[in-house]
């Protein structure tokens, strides 16, 4: 059960255990904190020397912690997030890559890339190759198929995540993007698009949620490992 006493701030109950639990630590949504429960949060894991993950923190909300905070904070402006604490070993099992329609995208490409480094995991990215120029995607197929997981992100009408899963046999977990003119804009036509997609067994998150996305491949990963160590303790047993 999780740690039921209140952390330094009234209003914050941290989740210690969840990593236990599920194989995800707990985030901390910054956005719609004040910077003094932000501070506070903070100085709860700098007490107890613990790492922490802090996602949709505006500029304005990293300025305005201490001094003595912002100096230990990794803190990444496109991305809006922040990490305290060092980064772990980074494994490359499973392969995962991160396969973006363009530059624009680029915010929840970082968000995905940060959170799962927080968590140990290397990604290989695979940026610019929206349908647009189709091409640029083949070239990069082989590179692709060899993946167990696959982070698309596009916006306008997302056609990327339909394209790559037509191609690889990997786990395709679409993030629509808020990119795109008119009716694009806001990235409800992505959402809708990724969700209608004809191409079976795509997955798809919320409009520019990298972070949901990573937390989804990182499933996958604790799933593969669980399989793993289980095939190799029957093996073991013969």
């Amino acid at each position: 059960m999780p740690d039921e006493r209140l952390d330094s701030h009234p209003d914050v109950t941290f989740d210690r255990d969840r990593q236990a639990r599920i194989g995800l630590e707990e985030a901390v949504l910054a956005e719609p904190k004040t910077s003094g429960q932000i501070a506070a949060i903070i100085d709860d894991a700098l007490r107890e020397n613990r790492r922490l993950l802090l996602t949709r923190m505006a500029p304005a909300q990293y300025g305005a912690l201490p001094d003595r905070q912002r100096s230990v904070l990794d803190y990444c402006a496109l991305s809006r997030s922040a990490i305290l604490g060092s980064l772990p070993p980074q494994a490359d099992t499973p392969r995962v890559a991160l396969v973006s329609a363009g530059t624009s995208d680029a915010a929840a490409v970082t968000e995905a890339r940060r959170v799962l480094a927080y968590s140990g995991l290397a990604v290989t990215e695979v940026a610019d190759v929206g349908v647009a120029g189709l091409w640029r995607l083949l070239d990069r197929a082989p590179l692709l198929r060899k993946m167990q997981v696959l982070i698309v992100f596009a916006g306008m009408d997302a056609a990327l995540p339909s394209v790559v899963a037509g191609l690889v046999p990997g786990v395709v977990i679409a993030v629509p993007t808020s990119v795109g003119y008119g009716v694009a804009t806001g990235g409800r036509t992505a959402l809708d698009a990724a969700l209608a997609s004809c191409a079976p067994g795509v997955l798809v998150t919320n409009i520019d949620n990298g972070y949901g996305a990573a937390c989804a491949a990182l499933r996958f990963a604790h799933a593969a490992a669980q399989s793993e160590g289980i095939y190799a303790k029957k093996k073991g047993s013969r």
